[in-house]
């Protein structure tokens, strides 16, 4: 394997290296097109944009309006906006005579993958091996392998950056009772981020369980009943929470995904946060009030005739343990939380809608452990511009996307908050103000101390910064 040459030499170093393009680096990325003097590049092992395809079921939505695009929020001229994205396809027309205020997953999905397509400076199937600071360089170093079509080793190569931004996303998140199966060939346990890649096996099943009380289980359950015969659904709903609840949808309960309340957020004390941040799972971990609906609507037309469809929804269960039983079967061992019973549940398959945890950088970022400073629980310390606190001998920035609810809190991994946070980014590495931000965002006022005033932008390293940044030149105002 001969190395590539690579992709920026060391006297002339890329402004920002991105690792991975979801949603988050893909914002970013349509932002920072603008900004001509801006040199970046971002990388994803994939050969091309997509978002959650195991979940693109017919007619599901986002839990968030349109306007949570890649860049309205920050910037409405921008090309990039799903409104232009409409017009490309001659389809403003319909949509506005649709009055849709949440879309389609699978539209937003084709929307991003637009985006992606035309953007310059996205480069997928590249798979980032390794990171470092290169102190004589004041650098950093980016060791890359080049995939080919067929996902292969091609070549390697290396880039060299002033800054980092990682948005490597989530990874499904499998409870440890049921790891061991999900791992195994040939049984039936999966995780519902792969559930339209297995649809049909699933449908043929002849009894099915699904685990877990958010929207990927209500639609994943829903997507099943819809599709199973009447009288023999054959079909089991178990959830840990008490209860299956909607998500808080009242205006003020989303103002917990502005700004302004991560601002606030940042504030409280570490143990506070971590007391806080669990407590409001149904800001954003229930299920959207329509497919609730929805649910008990298929469920009370099957009962129009008399008798009640073969399906049990429980809520307040856990799984303590699992196993095979046979070839092909499974048998989940269940305690009832405020009971305090227990029981076993046998089934043909098991879609675990489970959620997802921030997928870990251990291994990337191993070279650079002993530059990031961490908090009492050994998660890194993030400032209010998304960088990791680093030590001061590292001139550059990291900064993270998706990696910071125990500083930042649920609005993290909201879309709604996707364009502020990168312009947050571009604001810092710029040292000055080239997306102009709002000063206040909510009619709530978190907290009885009046938020301080916002910091000046200094550049990275200026006054003021907890790290000691610095970058060559100015950005123009955009």
């Amino acid at each position: 394997m001969t190395p590539q040459p690579p992709t920026s030499a060391p006297d002339q170093p890329l402004d920002l290296v991105g690792v991975g393009i979801g949603p988050f680096n893909l914002s970013l990325a349509a932002l920072a097109q603008p900004l001509a003097d801006l040199r970046i590049a971002f990388y994803d092992q994939n050969p091309a944009f997509h978002w959650h395809p195991g979940l693109l079921i017919d007619d599901t939505t986002l839990q968030v309006p349109w306007l949570a695009d890649l860049v309205t929020l920050v910037d409405p001229t921008s090309p990039w906006s799903f409104l232009n994205y409409l017009k490309s396809r001659d389809r403003l027309f319909p949509f506005y005579f649709a009055e849709r205020q949440h879309i389609h997953r699978a539209e937003y999905d084709a929307y991003c993958r637009w985006v992606s397509r035309q953007l310059t400076g996205l480069h997928f199937n590249h798979h980032i091996d390794a990171v470092r600071w290169n102190p004589e360089r004041v650098l950093f170093e980016i060791d890359y392998t080049q995939l080919d079509p067929e996902g292969e080793a091609d070549a390697l190569g290396r880039a060299y950056a002033r800054n980092l931004v990682l948005g490597v996303g989530t990874a499904p998140y499998v409870p440890e009772p049921l790891r061991p199966l999900a791992e195994a060939p040939g049984v039936p346990v999966l995780h519902s981020a792969d559930y339209l890649d297995h649809r049909d096996a699933l449908l043929a099943a002849e009894h099915i369980t699904v685990i877990g009380s958010g929207q990927s289980g209500a639609e994943v359950l829903l997507d099943l009943l819809r599709n199973r015969p009447a009288g023999r659904e054959k079909l089991h709903w178990l959830a840990r929470t008490p209860a299956f609840a909607p998500m808080e949808y009242s205006k003020l309960g989303l103002e917990h995904f502005t700004p302004d309340y991560t601002h606030y957020f940042r504030t409280l004390p570490e143990p506070v946060r971590d007391q806080v941040l669990p407590r409001q799972w149904q800001l954003h971990q229930g299920i959207d009030n329509n497919t609730i609906t929805a649910i008990h609507d298929e469920l009370y037309r099957r009962s129009l005739h008399g008798g009640w469809p073969d399906v049990t929804l429980t809520p307040g269960v856990f799984v303590r343990t699992a196993g095979r039983v046979g070839t092909t079967r499974v048998e989940l061992h269940l305690e009832h939380i405020q009971q305090g019973s227990r029981s076993r549940l046998t089934t043909d398959a098991v879609v675990l809608a489970t959620g997802y945890r921030e997928r870990r950088v251990d291994t990337l970022l191993a070279a650079l452990d002993p530059y990031i400073r961490r908090d009492s629980n050994g998660r890194p310390r993030i400032d209010e511009h998304h960088r990791l606190v680093l030590d001061p001998s590292v001139k550059g920035a990291i900064h993270v996307q998706n990696a910071e609810s125990h500083t930042h809190g649920i609005g993290t991994p909201d879309l709604g908050l996707a364009a502020w946070r990168s312009a947050v980014i571009l604001n810092a590495l710029a040292g000055k103000t080239v997306y102009a931000l709002p000063d206040r965002t909510a009619f709530t006022t978190f907290g009885l101390e009046p938020r301080p005033a916002p910091r000046p932008q200094n550049a990275i390293g200026g006054p003021g910064s907890e790290n000691r940044h610095t970058i060559p030149r100015q950005l123009p105002v955009h």
